[in-house]
């Protein structure tokens, strides 16, 4: 019988190898080494994302200061444009205020001193006499003289079944401002 015994194998390190994995102090060694290199790594891989944040946190800034200025010349192109807009408003007024001066709404009329108009379908002649005082107006309505205040409402009797209204809307020193309606009649002077 033959005896058969596990082959033996020989593994060739070399003596400093040896030293470093084979002794107390080699391993020691080793494992500082690998404590240094793993701190090395943690220090290098900290660094480079302070690095990174801090240029982002840079490019963050920027944009903040972009949008700053932007916002800024916003407010300045609003307030111009709420000027312009103000402007052109008080332009429509003026020119509304110009319009109704030459063209008064319907039944309203526009009367100067010691002028007259036929009014509501040639139904109510309408004079103001004098120039208007500090506390009214004297006005003629079909040939009867009354003195009146802004915001007085007349009613003119022209027959049995029709009474006009002639409401006096405001005055000044050189004209008067009223209002004729009659029940069926245009309204407008002749």
């Amino acid at each position: 019988m033959t005896d058969r015994a596990a082959p033996r194998y020989t593994v060739l390190i070399s003596p400093g190898a040896y030293t470093v994995l084979m002794t107390r102090g080699g391993r020691f060694l080793l494992f500082c080494g690998a404590v240094l290199l793993l701190a090395c790594i943690g220090l290098g891989s900290f660094l480079l994302g302070r690095h990174s944040a801090s240029s982002d946190f840079a490019s963050a800034t920027i944009l903040n200061q972009q949008l700053q200025t932007e916002g800024q010349r916003t407010k300045h192109q609003l307030a111009e444009l709420s000027a312009q807009f103000t402007n052109q408003q008080a332009k429509l007024k003026a020119v509304q205020a110009e319009l109704d001066a030459i063209k008064p709404s319907e039944n309203t009329f526009n009367i100067a001193p010691n002028q007259s108009l036929i009014v509501g379908s040639g139904r109510i002649t309408l004079a103001l006499i004098g120039s208007p005082t500090n506390e009214g107006i004297t006005i003629n309505i079909n040939g009867k003289q009354q003195t009146v205040a802004a915001g007085d409402v007349l009613d003119v009797a022209i027959d049995a079944s029709t009474t006009c209204q002639v409401t006096v809307q405001s005055f000044d020193v050189f004209k008067a401002v009223l209002n004729a309606t009659c029940p069926g009649a245009a309204g407008k002077s002749k």
